[in-house]
Order: structure tokens, then C-alpha cells, then sequence
């Protein structure tokens, strides 16, 4: 949000509060606007925006003391950066954090990177091609008033639309029976895969023999 913009929206808001001796609370909720957000903006009311992230500190560490890590690393190189760091505390050779040990000796070269083997996330499973191909279902706890419920949602894979949810007491086989018929009803063509973690609820054999349910 431009400096600008804000500061003309908290102008705004303490005008018409005066004018028409309306809560300015009561003037955010028709506006949209978080009461933290507009305090927020009032607080820095006339200040420029700034930058929020963590500002580097790179110039903590002396050039001597660059030197000296580099120095007790070349030293001792089978020990790790971590290990370094409280090993030249004890020597009193340099006081430095974990992460700027790390990121000296990573800016020098002397951290060989790791090479981990490919991730073979994703290339197990193949993903459906249309709607109503895969049916997700998951059961979830729901408080409602202080007494728990039972949410059951089945999810189309291709889509992730919900193709029917329900909140129930009890969830038995025949409850998941149930609430997968009404998802059938709703999509009287659709022939889909069910897919599930395997709970107990889904490993009934008359589930099974309905659908075809998959962990």
C-alpha cells in the first residue's frame, strides 16, 4: 500500500467519524478494512514505507576476524562449520554464530555443496486427465459448540471440486457408504476412482466390492 494511499484512507476515516459520530470500528467493518490493518496505518501515519525484511549483517564480522575463521577452518578442515563455531569460542579465537560461519565459509569456497539424490516426488502416482476420474475422501474432526463432529469431504482430483460434503455423529463404513452414494447421485455418469489413507473406515469389504478405493 502506497504511503500516500494509506494516509488519505486514515484522513478519510477520521473525518466522516466526526461527521457523522459513527465508531470508526463501526466504519471499518462497512469498508472491508481489518481494524489491526487501519491502526497499523495509523500508527505510521506520514512515514514512508520502509523495508520489512531482515537487514544483512554482513559488516558484524571484523576483517580480522574473517581472517581468523578462515585461518582455524584451514586448521581443522574435517570439522564442521557448526563444530568450528564453539571450537573457537573455547580457543578464543572468534565469537560468531553457526550462520555466519557458514556464510563465510560458503562466500569462500571452502563448503562443498551437497548433492542430494533427485526427489522422486510426484512420479509415482499418475495424475487423472479428466473430472470425476479420482475421488479424494478424508475425514476430519469439526468442533462445533465444544462437542466434536465428524467432516467428511470427497474432493475430484482433476477439478478440486467439492463433489459432496457432510457432518455427522458417527463415522462408520456405512457412513462413508453413504456420503459417497450422495456424491454418486450428484454425478449420476461418474464411474471414479475413490482414493483414501486407507482408515478403518474404508477398508470394509463391502466398501471395496462398491468402489475402488485406493491408500
Amino acid at each position: 500500500m502506497a504511503a500516500a494511499t494509506r494516509d488519505a484512507v486514515v484522513d478519510c476515516l477520521r473525518y466522516w467519524s466526526v461527521r457523522t459520530s459513527l465508531a470508526q470500528r463501526q466504519l471499518l467493518t462497512w469498508l472491508g478494512i481489518p481494524a489491526s490493518k487501519y491502526y497499523d496505518w495509523h500508527r505510521r501515519y506520514g512515514q514512508p514505507n520502509g523495508h520489512n525484511a531482515q537487514t544483512p549483517r554482513t559488516f558484524w564480522l571484523l576483517p580480522e576476524e574473517r581472517q581468523a575463521i578462515l585461518d582455524f577452518q584451514a586448521a581443522h578442515p574435517e570439522q564442521g562449520y557448526r563444530r568450528l563455531c564453539y571450537m573457537m569460542l573455547d580457543a578464543n579465537v572468534a565469537a560468531a554464530s553457526p550462520s555466519s560461519v557458514y556464510r563465510l565459509l560458503k562466500s569462500a569456497g571452502r563448503i562443498d555443496p551437497q548433492h542430494s539424490a533427485p526427489s522422486t516426488k510426484g512420479q509415482g502416482f499418475m495424475q487423472p486427465t479428466r473430472a470425476h476420474a479420482h475421488w479424494h475422501i478424508d475425514v476430519s474432526y469439526l468442533s462445533i459448540c465444544g462437542t466434536f463432529y465428524y467432516l467428511c469431504t470427497v474432493l475430484d482430483g482433476y477439478s478440486r471440486y467439492i463433489v459432496h460434503w457432510e457432518i455427522r455423529e458417527t463415522m462408520t463404513e456405512t457412513d462413508v457408504e453413504t456420503i459417497l452414494q450422495r456424491g454418486r447421485e450428484a454425478f449420476p455418469g461418474a464411474k471414479p476412482r475413490v482414493i483414501s489413507d486407507n482408515g478403518p473406515q474404508f477398508l470394509a469389504r463391502d466398501l471395496r466390492h462398491s468402489c475402488v478405493c485406493a491408500g
